[in-house]
């Protein structure tokens, strides 16, 4: 197997180097156990799920938080 190096992926078209990143990426999310949170990030998730509780209104839907998003693009 070759060894891909930065300049054969500078090479790339952009559309090829997002669609290689988005691949990279898809490998790393069908193994989700595999990433080891800090304790730091923990703490925060922690954090924010407890604020969740005590008032779950404060929150937006996914497809809300979506919306906003890909409208500022």
């Amino acid at each position: 197997m070759k060894e891909i190096t930065t300049t054969d992926i500078l090479a790339l078209s952009i559309p090829e180097r997002i669609q290689l990143v988005e691949d990279i990426w898809d490998t790393i999310a069908n193994e989700p156990e595999a990433i080891e949170l800090t304790e730091e990030e923990k703490k925060i998730i922690d954090e924010r799920l407890e604020a969740y509780h005590r008032n779950s209104d404060l929150g937006s839907p996914w497809e809300d938080v979506y919306r906003r998003i890909v409208t500022k693009q």
